[in-house]
């Protein structure tokens, strides 16, 4: 069967592996000609999983329309980033024609774009080079796992007209990394061979080293790029470098060991161990803790420390105390109670966990006999007490006042709301005064209520209700109100403790702060949008920009200003908030800024709160000639006449730190005026040049030519009689060259 060949042919330059630094662009060229007899749409573009290539290549696609017979050449560029990582980079190229040659295409081409260290030097034609396999980049890093040793192959091509001998060196890994392995060239023979001896190549030949990396067990997982280095003994100022990308996976193993030091006790807390060993690659933070295998925990427990930090290969040790309680579940007789428990851990990454974890258990003794003496004593003591208060029934004096359900309205209090207080009292009628006691940030003296109030207190059904009394405390902090009834035929007090905690209002904050733009000429106003939440806590706005460390305010808003003149309220699931859109402030001087607002609260010991920063770019005024004469006129051509006076004007506007360039004067000023007079010396082209730090650049020129003063008429011979004699051409007289006298201009 005789193979039908292919319609298209592509070529594409450079063939092999391109090669470039952070910040190059590199050009790609395909030249496709069309074998077949028929016309053709072929497209040309790069595969969807070329993500990092599409990214650096501002054409992704192009399409061409060929005769028969007919070629065409494409050119694609790549602009690699000044941030791109080294590495190589894996990418296809692919031909398609679907609509004339659906069963020969699409064609694709599997390419390779390098990314070199800038430390790299120049690599001339006769300079070796290397490259690794596999290959690596940022975003397909070689996996390698603890245990399993991997392996690089390095391939060097001695591209120099003599015998040359390499050596491969990591400097960013210690030595217990990785393992060097030369080829043996020459008489020895094909193998392998350990040591520091090197790769000796011929002239135009090939060879390999293998370096084999295996970390030592304590290495954390992460990602990791040493660089490669490669040495030549006849260049040895010559730095051929390579990054190789490895990820060495996650391992989560941890060992949990719990030892009894303290396992019976009686009056005291046993007393454990727990020993935590990180037999992993990653360092686990973990919280440890205990919990009861029985139906009720009969114990408290104490881990010193709680919160705890193991590195890879490390081992720490917690100590536990378990204290058993309440005393009454103490048994009187027997061997003792049995208190079970189980180790808890809780890592705070949810990484993987034990399933099996240790068990302990502590052993909580019975009573001594003498216990169970007073506790017959105590009963008798009981009977004994239950005869006095049947004998003290018949001869009481009467009840005293009882304060009964003594709350606060709230229990949630905000800075600025008024705590009201209820209660009620029970045998008022043996109450001789109520008096309210405040304790907290604020000093106050006890408050005598005065219970003849209507609108505060009432009596139901023989007890005085009182409601809505108003503490008069609105600062933030923790109070403490104690209600003291006093009675009239006791001399002891019934007080009732209350516990009220005022918060401070919540400060504003920030949020959705952007700008309209991320590009502003200097001298415009930018306009930045934000919203502001919790608005009734807000002082005053401030908009700062910061420019390489230094901090400037761009802006400072009170709240008068914003609400309600710039900002508008609005509802958000029943919670109110500001929003200011389009808000003009002036631009700082050029440069790129990191743009923050900080929203600051009415009480200026709580600290503003920041938004998220967002980056704007002030771009500064073009740079411009304005004018640029000479005698009043822009025309660029120009024809004077010798000895004429002719003066040069000129004004450049724009820029920062401008430099002007008069070609006859030199630098001047960036507007002024230069005479001079007119004569043959004078340069035929007059060029004003105007650059700023920016990098901007403006030019304009004149082109001069000079006409020659008028020759006097030369003088005719009187005339001879004397016959004609041979004469000698007379030479006119040459007059030396003219010189510009440049003249200063007036003030």
């Amino acid at each position: 069967m005789q193979i039908q060949p292919s319609p298209l042919t592509v070529i594409i330059d450079p063939p092999g592996v391109q090669s470039g630094m952070a910040g190059d662009t590199l050009e790609l060229y395909v030249v496709i000609s069309n074998q077949s007899n028929q016309s053709a749409v072929i497209d040309v573009f790069f595969d969807e999983a070329s993500e990092t290539i599409r990214q650096w290549c501002q054409t992704l696609q192009e399409r061409l329309a060929l005769a028969p017979q007919q070629s065409s050449e494409l050119t694609f560029q790549f602009e690699i980033p000044v941030d791109a990582l080294p590495g190589t980079y894996d990418y296809t190229l692919v031909v398609d024609a679907p609509e004339h040659f659906p069963e020969d295409t699409p064609i694709q081409y599997p390419r390779q774009l390098k990314v070199m260290l800038r430390e790299n030097t120049v690599i001339r034609v006769k300079d070796p080079t290397f490259s690794l396999k596999p290959a690596t980049n940022p975003t397909k890093a070689a996996i390698l796992k603890l245990g399993e040793p991997l392996q690089v192959e390095v391939t060097v091509n001695n591209r120099s007209d003599r015998v040359d001998r390499f050596y491969l060196t990591c400097p960013d890994l210690e030595e217990d990394w990785f393992t060097i392995r030369y080829q043996l060239t020459g008489l020895e023979g094909s193998g392998l061979l350990s040591g520091p001896s090197g790769l000796e190549l011929n002239p135009n030949s090939q060879g390999q080293i293998w370096v084999i990396f295996h970390p030592p067990a304590s290495v954390f997982a992460g990602s990791y790029s040493p660089t490669i280095r490669l040495r030549s003994d006849n260049s040895p100022d010559l730095v051929l470098l390579d990054l190789l990308y490895i990820q060495i996976p996650a391992i989560h193993r941890l060992n949990v060991e719990l030892n009894t030091l303290l396992g019976k006790v009686s009056r005291t807390s046993g007393q454990y161990e727990i020993k935590l060993t990180n037999q992993g690659n990653t360092p686990r933070e973990l919280k440890v803790g205990i919990k009861s295998r029985d139906e009720r925990q009969l114990y408290t427990y104490q881990c010193e420390p709680h919160d705890i930090r193991v590195l890879p290969s490390r081992s720490s040790k917690v100590n536990l105390t378990v204290k058993p309680r309440p005393w009454w579940q103490r048994q009187w007789i027997g061997s003792g109670l049995n208190l079970n428990f189980v180790v808890e851990l809780q890592d705070k990454e949810s990484l993987p966990l034990p399933e099996n974890l240790p068990r302990g258990s502590l052993v909580w003794n019975a009573r001594p006999w003498w216990q169970l003496l007073l506790v017959v004593l105590a009963v008798l003591g009981s009977l004994l007490g239950l005869s006095f208060l049947i004998w003290w029934q018949f001869f009481k004096l009467p009840a005293s006042p009882k304060i009964e359900n003594f709350t606060s309205d709230s229990n949630n209090y905000v800075e600025g709301d008024r705590v009201l207080l209820k209660w009620q009292v029970s045998n008022f009628q043996e109450l001789s005064k109520l008096q309210l006691k405040i304790d907290g940030p604020v000093p106050s003296t006890p408050q005598d209520i005065d219970l003849t109030q209507k609108d505060l207190c009432r009596n139901q059904q023989q007890i005085l209700s009182c409601a809505n009394y108003n503490s008069g405390v609105t600062q933030p902090g923790d109070y403490t109100f104690t209600l003291i009834a006093f009675p009239r035929h006791k001399q002891e007090n019934v007080s009732s403790p209350l516990k009220v905690k005022i918060n401070e209002k919540p400060i504003p904050k920030v949020a959705n702060f952007r700008p309209e733009k991320t590009q502003y000429p200097v001298g415009d106003m930018m306009r930045l949008s934000w919203e502001i939440r919790n608005p009734d806590n807000l002082s005053q706005l401030q908009i700062f920009g910061i420019k390489e460390g230094a901090q400037t305010m761009l802006g400072k808003f009170e709240r008068d200003q914003l609400i309600p003149n710039l900002c508008k309220q609005k509802l958000d699931k029943e919670v109110v908030f500001y929003s200011c859109e389009n808000i003009p402030v002036k631009t700082p001087l050029p440069g790129k800024y990191t743009l923050l607002l900080l929203a600051f609260p009415k009480n200026y010991k709580q600290r503003p709160s920041r938004s998220v920063p967002t980056t704007v770019d002030i771009l500064p005024k073009p740079l411009k000639i304005t004018f640029f004469t000479l005698n009043g006129s822009q025309e660029p051509t120009r024809v004077i006449n010798d000895g004429t006076p002719v003066n040069f004007s000129w004004k450049v506007e724009g820029g920062e730190d401008i430099d002007v360039e008069l070609s006859l004067f030199g630098k001047v000023e960036t507007s002024g005026s230069k005479k001079i007079i007119a004569n043959q010396a004078l340069p035929s082209i007059i060029e004003l040049t105007a650059t700023d730090k920016f990098g901007g650049k403006d030019s304009k020129r004149f082109s001069i030519k000079v006409n020659p003063p008028p020759q006097p008429p030369s003088p005719q011979p009187p005339f001879s009689s004397r016959p004609p004699q041979t004469q000698f051409p007379i030479r006119p007289f040459s007059s030396p060259p003219s010189r510009i006298i440049p003249t200063k201009p007036k003030n």
